[in-house]
Formats: structure tokens, sequence, C-alpha cells
């Protein structure tokens, strides 16, 4: 009974859909249902988006058409969470998404709108710290440890960034509860999912963070692009390595294996990130990995192709000028 996704980062609001609409194709059980979806964007504003049968299927639509992908604002949001399950839940459907401009939003599982200790609906009690200067783990730590009784799990996500996922000692005890907090290294990004009652519930939260880490930080982005020609030269070095030029064309590939320099070889001869450098200095990474075939220690094709393009992650911002 319920999921609750939050995510940060560049179009989170994007990601969250795409988390939700992955459990509801793979998962069974209560999935598909209702869903009350909440985007702050960047200028603080905040925007919302319900439905009580079809879950991401019928949450947007464009004209006549249903189950199309958020809208541009929505989409592009730093912070989005949803809340969903099966169908009709009472109305307003925003009480299961709590969320305030320049503070944050909660949402969660189970029955994080039902009133705790106080009388005050537990998603709110845990706003309204966050509203008092709180960040948002230590908010939902101390309403969850003043309602160990709760039917309820918690996720906050702050305006500062910061995000919890966590559930009562209740909810703790089910043996069908799915959890997942996940950061990327590399950036700001993050996705915490709550969930119970659809199955396979082990794998399914995890899948679900990852889906949206997939869209905010995606492993294969790319930031700028360089050229890689046939007739390249292929040589052996220390490190699977590109060497490019001022004008971001490879002069040379470097590589580990001594088998790409004996006769003829198809494969990666590029793998998914070798190193790219000008000179010794260190640019980033290939986000990319072409088909390759070398002879004789050069590229004969890239894909079937004479040449291709091949997008690189940055390091930091080095002196790669932007192509494409």
């Amino acid at each position: 009974m319920t999921i609750g996704i939050a995510v940060r980062g560049p179009m989170a609001g994007l990601a969250t859909f795409r988390a939700l609409r992955a459990v509801e194709r793979i998962g069974r059980g209560s999935i598909g249902g209702f869903a009350s979806f909440v985007a702050i964007t960047a200028q603080g504003e905040v925007l919302r988006a319900e439905t009580q049968r079809g879950g991401t299927g019928t949450l947007f639509t464009a004209g006549e058409t249903t189950g199309v992908a958020p809208p541009t604002a929505f989409a592009e949001a730093p912070m989005a969470g949803v809340m969903s399950s099966g169908p009709d839940r009472p109305p307003p459907l925003c009480q299961f998404t709590p969320a305030r401009a320049g503070v944050g939003l909660v949402t969660g599982h189970r029955l994080p709108n039902m009133p705790g200790v106080d009388g005050v609906p537990l998603n709110r009690a845990v706003l309204d710290r966050m509203a008092r200067g709180e960040p948002a783990p230590e908010a939902a730590r101390a309403e969850l440890a003043r309602n160990p009784d709760a039917d309820a799990g918690i996720i906050a996500l702050d305006a500062a960034g910061r995000i919890f996922a966590g559930n009562s000692a209740l909810v703790a005890r089910r043996p069908d509860v799915g959890r997942a907090v996940v950061h990327n290294a590399g950036s700001d990004a993050a996705a915490a999912v709550l969930h119970n009652a659809i199955h396979p519930h082990v794998p399914l939260a995890q899948l679900a963070a990852a889906v949206a880490l997939d869209v905010v930080a995606p492993i294969d982005r790319a930031d700028v692009w360089v050229r890689l020609d046939a007739g390249t030269p292929v040589e052996q070095g220390s490190e699977n390595c590109i060497f490019v030029d001022g004008a971001n064309v490879a002069q040379a590939v470097m590589v580990t294996e001594p088998g790409w320099l004996i006769g003829r070889r198809d494969g990666a001869v590029v793998s998914f990130a070798a190193a790219i450098r000008r000179g010794d200095e260190l640019l980033g990474y290939v986000t990319a990995e072409p088909y390759g075939v070398v002879e004789a220690g050069r590229i004969v094709s890239l894909s079937g192709a004479s040449s291709t393009d091949l997008g690189v992650r940055l390091l930091r911002s080095p002196n790669l000028a932007r192509r494409r």
C-alpha cells in the first residue's frame, strides 16, 4: 500500500515521474492507482498534479492524449516528489505530499497524512519543523521517534537538498518494505524511495532510485564531443586513453591490451570510460563505446563508419570547446 519517491537534481521532476513509471511497469500490487505529484521549481514555485486512477498513465495529459511526460516546468524542477498506490484515496490528494516554497517537500508511504501524537498529520509536522529551520533528516527522525506506532514512512527533502527516508518502528517491522537512498558521487543529485505491498519488494526500491538517478546524473552524460576518424593510430600504453588536439580531434588511441596491435581485431578499441587527454592534461572520460575494427595498428572503421563523434564527460571545465 503506497510508494513514495523524492528526487533532487537537474530534471528531478522528470526523474520522479520515470521512477514511478518504472515501478508501475515492473511491479505488482498496490500501484497504478492514485498519484499525488509535487515539484518545486528553481524559482520557488510549487507545482502539483494528481490522479485517482491510472498512475503515470493519467497523471499528465496533452489535449486528448494521456500518459504523456510531465510538462517542461514540472520536468525541469530541481526538487520533486510523489506518493502513489491503488485507486481512490480521500481528497484532497495534496495531503499526501505537503510542500512549501523555500522549505521543501515531504512524501512517504503507508499513511503519513494521519495525525500523530500532537494531532497534526505526521508529514505536515515534519514540514513544519523544516520551516522552522530543522534539516530534513533531523525533522523526520524527530517525528518518527515521537510516533513509533504511526503507520507511516517519511521521505523529507529540504530546500538545501538534504534528503531522508525512514519508517516508524511499526512499519519497520513489516516484511514487505523496500527502501533506497542513493547519492551521486559527482554532484548533489540524490533520490529516495520507500514502499510496501508492491512486489518484488526487495529490488524495486533500488530500481526506482537508480532510474531517477539515471535522469538527474546519467553515467553516460556527454558534456562535449570529440571526433575519432578511421586511420587513427592505435598504440599500447599504461591506460585506455584517447589523445586529442586543440580542435577536439583524436590523434591516437592508447590501449592496454597488446592484442589490438596484432593483425585484425574487432571490438571496443575505445572502451567506456577511457580517458581523454590533451598532452599531460586529463580532460574527462568517454561515455560511448563504438564497435571498432583495427588492422595493422590503425582504426579501419567505427560502428561501420569512417568517423564518429565520441561523447565525453568532463572531469572539470577544461579547454574542450563544445561541439555539435
